[in-house]
């Protein structure tokens, strides 16, 4: 079942459509990101730290 808010009715967006636009919105920037030949940021669940991911395939831990 899926929950109309305020939100949702007066922009005509449902919540679903939200979330795929924000995902493939980070999916456009990791793209620019590598492009451009800069580092985005991720995290390790296995690890449970973050890191930079590098173009070249590099980590490198923070903290």
């Amino acid at each position: 079942m899926t929950v109309i808010n305020e939100l949702d009715s007066t922009c005509g967006i449902s919540d679903d459509e939200l979330t795929q636009r924000f995902k493939e919105s980070i999916r456009i920037d990791d793209e620019i990101r590598r492009i451009k030949g800069l580092p985005t940021a991720r995290y390790d669940d296995e690890k449970k730290q973050a890191y930079l991911e590098y173009p070249d395939g590099r980590r490198e831990y923070v903290g």
